[in-house]
Order: structure tokens, then C-alpha cells, then sequence
């Protein structure tokens, strides 16, 4: 059996996705910066295309700026937020410690500038409340930037309370919504808020495209300079293909939301359930305030790169953290940020399910990761000294 579990990292392309992109790489083909037919038929797919995101996140199209990704839109909002905050004496952000790279890196980059961070605690169940954050601001704050839902634990943040705080206060609130765009709810007006951030690979869409929304009156500053596109603001022909498929992708995922939540959910908690059942073993995340796609774990006593790489044998794609530090040895930060200590944090496992997941599949992953647990604790002799009393269990 074969299982992609790592959906969280990217997913596969849906075909429909596939068929509205065909047409802009072999028949509308223009730049739709050119004045004669050919590039104005592209200029209107562009157009549709930012309507019908729009329509997705419940703001206007002209709020709306293609990029190449997440990476992209998280550090357009944060620059932006810092330079107009600077310009009004405010120089201080406030953010989590469990953000994706693409934040805290852009974050750091500022602090070196001379603009003050505060990272929040995250709660040992994966999440940040709003007192938190309304007890953080200051006169001087600029920004406040939370992710809608983690990537790693995938614990869901409560966004709209967040966004309310922030509105009062009159502090820009952004959010990196990479993991919760097309399979939660998002409408950037209820929820309060100013920027957010999405990727189109991580439903079902192209690599290469992501949105940047900023509500309107606020000025975004360029990373990219060049020529006139997206109102100035991020020079380089669009995307066409890339930007019809991501809306194509975009606006099948948020009409099946609920309906996939409904699938999911049992099928995730019945995976938690069987791997709870593994002796010195932990979830990672809050058990209800989740994606319906997330299932996080950390066992004692073995290596989470062993464990995926058995896995795979076993014919499962899954996943230790993020992507973007699969390559690292170092813990998860996120795991780090919740509690977990090094030791502990070094035996994770990321399960990430797709729509199209079965029951039958749901049990095979519980079989095979029970088997590959035990077989690496056999191995371990951590794990001999945990069980002989020389070194205390942490995970009861």
C-alpha cells in the first residue's frame, strides 16, 4: 500500500487546476501588460482570476497582489508593515515563537534595524490567546503577525479574536493562512484582518503562486522593482498559467471545506486514537482546535529520520516537521516552542492526510508506525536505558 501523508508539505495538483492552466500556456499566452488583443485576453483571465480569489477571502480584487508564495507574501506584509510603522515612530512587532521560517527570518532581519520583536509563549497545547496579545502591545507597536494555523502541529489560532484586538488597538494584524487557505474558513473582513497570506500549492494548485491580501489603504512596499505589474507593487510578467490554476484550485477547495472537514475529522481523531496507544508517545497540538488534516506526534526513544525512513519503505510519505527544515538536524522549533525538550523533539512525526484518505489507509499507517516504533526502540539504547531506570521516561 501506498499512502501520501504529507500534504502539509505540498499536495497534488488537482486536474482541474491542471485544465485551467493548459489554456494560458498554449492558446491565451500573452503578457497581459500588452496593448494588442493577445495580451489583453490574458489581462482579462488575470482579472477574473483575481475576482474570483477575492471572492474566496471575502475582500475586494483590488486587495489582492499575486506573488511566487507564502515566503514571498509573508515578507512583502511584514516589510510593509514595519516601513509604515516606522515612518510613524513605531518599531515594534509582536509575533509567536512558533511561526514558519518565512516570518521569524524576516522578523530577525528587522530587529537588525533596529525595530524590537516580541515572540509570544505558545501554550504547551499549541496555542496563543488573544489576551496574550492584546497584554503585548504597546504604544509603539506596528504589526502583529500570527499564523491561522500551524504548519508542524497544525493547531488553529483564534484569528478573528486576534483580529479584533488589533482593530481596537489600531495595530496592523497580519496572518500567514499558508496551511489554512482552501480547508478553512476564511473571511478577512469578520475576522478583522489586514494581511494574510496564502499558497496555492498547499491546495491543490501550482507551485510558484501564492496572494498576498492587504486591506485597502494600506501601502505595501516592493521587494520586487521593475516594471508596472500588480499596480506597481511587484514587478515581473505575471503568472498567468500559474494564477488561473491557483484560482481554479482556490475556489474547489472552499466550496468542499465543510464537507471534507466532515470526512476528515473522524478519520484523523481514529489515527490519534492509535498511535495514543503507543507506549511513551505524545500528541502534538490541541486535539480539537486542529487542521482536520493534522496528526503530530513525538516517541520517546527513537530518531524521527529513522522513522521516515522505514516508513517510506513501508510505502508512506510523511514527515518530521516543515519542509523547509526537513534537511536540518536540529529539533523543531515548533515542538521546542510548545514544551517538547530535545531528546523528545527529535522523535516526531508529522502525518498530513489528503481528502481522498481511507479508513483502510487510516488503519495501515496505525499498524505500520506501531511496528516501526517498536522496531527502532529494540535498536535504541536510549531506549534500553529508559526501560532499565538509568535515564527517567519524559513521555508517560
Amino acid at each position: 500500500m501506498n499512502i501520501y501523508a504529507d500534504h502539509a508539505a505540498t499536495t497534488r495538483m488537482s486536474q482541474t487546476a491542471i485544465d485551467a492552466m493548459l489554456p494560458y500556456m498554449s492558446q491565451c499566452y500573452g503578457n497581459p501588460s500588452s496593448l494588442h488583443t493577445v495580451g489583453q485576453k490574458a489581462n482579462e483571465a488575470l482579472t477574473q482570476a483575481r475576482e474570483r480569489i477575492a471572492a474566496c477571502l471575502g475582500c475586494d480584487a483590488r486587495e489582492i497582489t499575486f506573488t511566487s508564495g507564502g515566503s514571498e507574501a509573508d515578507n512583502q506584509a511584514i516589510i510593509s508593515a514595519a516601513r509604515l510603522g516606522e515612518k510613524k515612530g513605531k518599531k515594534h512587532i509582536i509575533s509567536t515563537a512558533f511561526e514558519h521560517h518565512a516570518v521569524l527570518h524576516t522578523l530577525k532581519k528587522l530587529e537588525k534595524e533596529g525595530f524590537a520583536v516580541t515572540l509570544l509563549d505558545v501554550h504547551e497545547n499549541g496555542m496563543v490567546s488573544a489576551q496574550q496579545v492584546e497584554a503585548a502591545i504597546r504604544p509603539d507597536t506596528c504589526l502583529v503577525t500570527v499564523m491561522f494555523a500551524n504548519n508542524e502541529i497544525g493547531s488553529v489560532q483564534p484569528i478573528a479574536e486576534i483580529g479584533a484586538v488589533c482593530r481596537s488597538k489600531g495595530v496592523l494584524f497580519h496572518t500567514d493562512a499558508v496551511q489554512a487557505a482552501g480547508h478553512l474558513h476564511i473571511d478577512v473582513v469578520s475576522q478583522q484582518i489586514d494581511m494574510l497570506s496564502l499558497s496555492a500549492h498547499k491546495f491543490h494548485g501550482p507551485k510558484g503562486c501564492g496572494v498576498l491580501y492587504a486591506r485597502k489603504g494600506i501601502r505595501l512596499t516592493n521587494l520586487i522593482e521593475g516594471g508596472a505589474q500588480e499596480r506597481g507593487k511587484r514587478a515581473g510578467t505575471e503568472n498567468i498559467p500559474g494564477i488561473m490554476g491557483m484560482a481554479a484550485a482556490l475556489e474547489e477547495a472552499c466550496a468542499h471545506i465543510d464537507e471534507n472537514a466532515a470526512r476528515l475529522i473522524p478519520l484523523r481523531d481514529k489515527l490519534i486514537a492509535g498511535l495514543s496507544a503507543i507506549p511513551h508517545s505524545a500528541l502534538n497540538g490541541d486535539p480539537v482546535n486542529r487542521l482536520p488534516s493534522n496528526v503530530n506526534f513525538c516517541f520517546e526513544g527513537i530518531e524521527g529520520e529513522s522513522l521516515l525512513l522505514l516508513l517510506d519503505d513501508k510505502g508512506i510519505c510523511a514527515s518530521s516537521g516543515s519542509a523547509c527544515t526537513s534537511g536540518s538536524l536540529d529539533p523543531s522549533h515548533v515542538l521546542l516552542a510548545i514544551g517538547r525538550v530535545h531528546d523528545v523533539a527529535h522523535g516526531s512525526l508529522r502525518l498530513s492526510l489528503g481528502e481522498d484518505i481511507t479508513e483502510e489507509e487510516i488503519d495501515y499507517l496505525i499498524r505500520s508506525v506501531t511496528e516501526v516504533v517498536a522496531y527502532l526502540r529494540r535498536m535504541s539504547p536510549v531506549w534500553r536505558d529508559l526501560q532499565s531506570g538509568k535515564r527517567a521516561f519524559i513521555l508517560k
